[in-house]
């Protein structure tokens, strides 16, 4: 007799939520993909996916991995620049054998290649996570129009501000790391280009950087230290989007430029936050990967990468397991992912206190090696 498909609940269609249900969908799983809004959207700009987020993609779909290096720029060299637009130090990516190389890349590029290979009858659009029951046999998910999903296992793929989260370790916020930060992608054949990644710096912390996304294009990050006070306390986006003068005239014509020729209804403008470790990221029949589960600094450029990862580790456990096994494949799947996801934050937050501008920044090859990637994700 056939054994009967698990039942798995996806909250939250972001890189990690849509790649989990796409891996997936090659096995015995009966998957249904929850998006709050009336379609997944990607958030933010563009991002360095590092070479270990480029593997757990070539695992999982060598043709997606190809695709997404197709839609961006294989990053080939780092510069660190003064605020005189002086070279202070540079390194040249080199990638061995079958290494996956790191790819610059707009976010949204990432998600359509994943969205691509979904079958969209199994996204269910404006399901907003309300709360969760389960049993011994089952779990519920209760949705805000009054609708139900009833399954073998919830998967809380639902981002830093995670609804799914407050089943798994109640009243969790996110920890706010001190910075605003504005982003934006301008067309630009002159000043980053070749998969060139650019840093700029004072004796007290990084204040820009600009990347090649390929295709013509440009990004940016603008970013400072600034208090959060009053209403824009756990916020994502402050009540003042617009950027200090004071503070942009402060970096080099060339760049300065780039940032100033961007439409302003294209700049994104957000807090920068990150997660406490937590002690489980799973409950009974929930699990948390992602965002959700280990948001943390972008310092190490591990924030997406950690999500497919998760979700790799995921698909491959579920795909073994059965509906009466299924708890202790998740047990197992937080064995394995939680010291992981656990020792990136905790290097992101350290790298974090070295790099801001109210610390000294560390030598200049420690910090090619770390503070590049501020502000990539």
């Amino acid at each position: 007799m056939a054994t009967s498909p698990l039942r798995v609940g996806i909250v939250g269609a972001g890189s990690s939520g849509v790649y989990l249900a796409h891996l997936l969908s090659r096995f015995n799983v009966d998957i249904t993909l929850f998006e709050r809004s009336s379609y997944p959207r990607a958030e933010g700009c563009g991002i360095l996916l590092v070479s270990s987020g480029m593997e757990a993609l070539f695992e999982g779909d060598a043709g997606l991995c190809s695709a997404i290096v197709d839609s961006g720029a294989i990053a080939r060299t780092y510069e660190f620049r003064n605020m005189r637009d002086r070279l202070v130090n540079s390194h040249v990516a080199e990638y061995e054998g079958d290494e996956q190389p790191s790819v610059l890349v707009h976010r949204g590029k990432i998600l359509d290649a994943l969205l691509d290979r979904l079958n969209p009858s199994c996204l269910q659009a404006n399901a907003k996570l309300v709360n969760t029951t389960q049993t011994d046999a089952d779990i519920t998910a209760h949705f805000a129009d009054g609708s139900t999903w009833t399954g073998d296992v919830l998967v809380g793929a639902d981002g830093i501000f995670s609804t799914v989260r407050e089943a798994v370790v109640p009243n969790v916020r996110p920890r706010y790391l001190g910075d605003v930060v504005w982003r934006g992608i301008v067309p630009d054949t002159e000043f980053c280009r070749d998969g060139n990644f650019i840093v700029y710096m004072r004796s007290r912390g990084v204040y820009a950087n600009f990347f090649d996304l390929g295709g013509g294009y440009t990004h940016w990050g603008f970013f400072i230290e600034k208090e959060q006070t009053g209403d824009d306390r756990a916020r994502s986006t402050p009540q003042d989007v617009s950027m200090p003068a004071e503070e942009l005239a402060k970096i080099p014509d060339a760049p300065r430029t780039i940032i100033e020729g961007t439409n302003p209804a294209d700049i994104k403008c957000r807090f920068s936050y990150d997660l406490d470790m937590l002690p489980c990221i799973r409950n009974g029949r929930i699990i948390l990967i992602g965002d959700a589960a280990h948001a943390k600094s972008p310092t190490r450029a591990r924030g997406m990468t950690s999500g497919l990862e998760d979700a790799l580790s995921l698909s491959r456990y579920i795909a073994e397991s059965t509906p009466d096994a299924i708890q202790q494949s998740l047990a197992d799947f937080q064995s394995e992912r939680l010291p992981i996801n656990h020792e990136y934050q905790r290097s992101s937050r350290e790298i974090s206190r070295k790099v801001g501008r109210k610390r000294p920044l560390p030598g200049a090859a420690m910090a090619t090696k770390t503070a590049i990637s501020r502000s990539m994700e």
